[in-house]
């Protein structure tokens, strides 16, 4: 049982830095979950190009450069 939640958490988070996850270990997490959603029927989906519109949307709002504002006090460039 655990005593000091604060500690082991710390302890917790400490050993997590120290041992990342390797490339073995995230493509057998990936090979799982991809397993498990064609177990249950959600992969591949029926319709390739559900959901596209929103797809589209979320891809112009990333790739839109907008200057950030100047400092307030700063000297235009």
């Amino acid at each position: 049982m655990i005593r000091d939640k604060r500690a082991w958490e710390e302890w917790e988070r400490k050993w997590q830095r120290r041992s990342p996850a390797g490339v073995e270990e995230n493509m057998r997490v990936f090979w799982t979950l991809l397993k498990m959603a064609r177990d249950v029927g959600s992969w591949p989906s029926s319709d390739p190009l559900e959901g596209i519109e929103v797809d589209i949307e979320l891809a112009r709002k990333i790739n839109t450069y907008v200057k950030p504002p100047e400092k307030l006090g700063s000297k235009p460039r």
